[in-house]
């Protein structure tokens, strides 16, 4: 089926490429939720990531195709008949599904990388691709590096793989080197001299290592793709990926230039960006294009006198377009449910009752302490309340005591699930490092802290702030943020939750181990 011509897809490697991206994994729960919110804000194809990675992409992928509706669900593969059956197991129970395979072409890949000549990488491209088209009838073909492949070769992998059953055959500028100007040449020449393109869709990856992912992406749509690749708030390896937000309003705002549209739900970008930002702990510059803090604000004069008499004049989106309410104040301690509810809708988010009612006590509970409540402070309680790590630890007091000169002292105690309650008083060169300290003590999980972070969700001297931990544990890192108008307190529970998911961790590797026990047990029965 020949592609709409008018329709740019929009595809999502968050999930995968984005969480390459240092700090920036995620738990299978945590990639479920932003799978669940990508889905709702109209992406056409999910990648949910690598099944052949780990047992742990591999579960996470089944669970995104087991539990997302509404997108195409994908996962990556090298061009061998190991990874591509992973990813189609992975995949099998999504009404809709793509495998995504991809084999190295560029000259400095094929020596340094590969040791293949170019018609090994031929040979093996093709049979990646029939491999996976006879398990999944949407596949998806990657030369990777092709921004540095010669054109010429380049051409004669990608007819092949269209000859092998690809349907889309992605274009990724893999190390960000193409410039606008090259990159469309590259699409014109592909389109010229390559068999079989017009019947088959044709898709663009660009990384951000000069700062071009979606200058190069929007080109290339010029020279013909109907596909982009990208991430929420351009996280990714490196300098990053193409920011679906800003490729988005792009083609939406300069629909004229670019005749084109996609469908994407663009009033659900900022929740969706925010969302993204709080699970990954990956903050989002105030001067960031389309969602940044800063997107909407006027400061100079001559700008604020401009938008008096019309936001045209120095706006060239609105707020609303991109879910991105005006309105500062918002909520008060007398505020009731409907207008908690009203407000939470207008920010983007939908909660079901169980979720609104926790939300809405912890919003009450806020406001008696806060004099004014402003959007942020929703967003910080909504995005708190669906993503919080629950675990065997929860925190029942804490008391911090700092003088000058001397070390501060810490006491917590400690519930366990299993009804234990722990209480340990420790010191340390500050309130926050004696807290973390007793913690320590009380549930006997020392860690290396690699990274402590503070800062303020809302504005104002009773803004709530938020802590954001990254640690390290049996050479692995852990994250855990928290949000509260109590610093010490924020940190602790940020804390927390970092020992929180490290005893889950350790109790879903056990639980990994006892099924590999098993199904090894079994193996030898048979």
């Amino acid at each position: 089926m020949t592609p709409n011509p008018d329709r740019v897809l929009i595809f999502d490697t968050t999930l995968r490429d984005g969480e390459q991206s240092p700090g920036c994994s995620m738990t299978q729960p945590e990639k479920v939720r932003v799978a669940r919110q990508l889905a709702e804000l109209g992406v056409d194809v999910i990648e949910a990531g690598f099944p052949a990675a780990s047992r742990g992409d591999w579960e996470s992928v089944n669970a995104v195709a087991r539990e997302v509706q509404g997108a195409t669900i994908c996962g990556l593969a090298r061009c061998n008949r190991e990874d591509i059956e992973l990813a189609a197991r992975a995949l099998r129970d999504a009404p809709r599904h793509r495998i995504h395979v991809f084999l190295a072409t560029s000259a400095i890949h094929r020596q340094y990388k590969l040791n293949m000549a170019q018609e090994e990488i031929i040979r093996t491209a093709v049979e990646g691709v029939r491999i996976a088209r006879g398990l999944c009838d949407d596949v998806e073909f990657s030369p990777e590096d092709a921004s540095r492949t010669e054109l010429e070769f380049l051409a004669q992998v990608v007819e092949a793989a269209i000859e092998a059953g690809a349907s889309t055959v992605n274009i990724p500028d893999t190390v960000g080197y193409t410039v606008p100007d090259e990159f469309a040449e590259l699409f014109r020449y592909l389109r010229k001299n390559v068999r079989g393109i017009d019947g088959i869709r044709l898709s663009v990856h660009c990384h951000d290592d000069l700062g071009m992912a979606v200058a190069n992406s929007l080109t290339a749509v010029v020279a013909g793709a109907r596909q982009v690749e990208c991430t929420i708030n351009g996280i990714g390896e490196r300098a990053g990926n193409c920011s679906l937000e800003e490729v988005v309003m792009a083609l939406k705002t300069r629909e004229a230039f670019f005749n084109v549209t996609t469908g994407i739900q663009t009033n659900r970008l900022y929740p969706t960006s925010r969302l993204v930002s709080s699970i990954t702990g990956m903050p989002i510059p105030r001067n960031k294009a389309v969602v940044g803090e800063n997107a909407f604000a006027h400061e100079a004069g001559i700008h604020q006198h401009g938008m008096l008499k019309h936001h045209s004049t120095y706006e060239i989106l609105r707020p609303e377009d991109v879910g991105l309410s005006r309105s500062h104040l918002v909520l008060g301690k007398h505020s009731g449910r409907h207008a908690f509810r009203d407000r939470v809708k207008a920010l983007g988010f939908e909660l079901d009752e169980l979720e609104f009612n926790r939300v809405f006590e912890e919003f009450k509970a806020l406001a008696d302490k806060k004099k004014e409540l402003f959007d942020g402070d929703i967003e910080a309680l909504v995005l708190r309340a669906e993503g919080s790590a629950s675990g065997p630890w929860s925190l029942l007091d804490l008391q911090t005591v700092a003088h000058s000169n001397v070390p501060a002292q810490a006491v917590v105690r400690l519930q366990h699930a299993d009804g234990r309650v722990v209480e340990r008083t420790t010191e340390g060169d500050g309130p926050v490092d004696a807290a973390f300290k007793a913690i320590e003590a009380a549930t006997g999980i020392n860690v290396i802290l690699r990274k402590f972070e503070v800062h303020g969700v809302t504005e104002g001297e009773d803004a709530q702030g938020e802590a954001v931990v990254y640690v390290e544990y049996n050479q692995r890192t852990y994250r855990g943020s928290s949000v509260s108008t109590n610093i010490v307190e924020s940190s602790t529970k940020a804390f927390l939750e970092v020992i929180n998911r490290i005893e889950l961790s350790q109790a879903g590797t056990r639980s990994r181990d006892e099924r590999a026990g098993a199904a090894r047990v079994a193996q030898t029965a048979v």
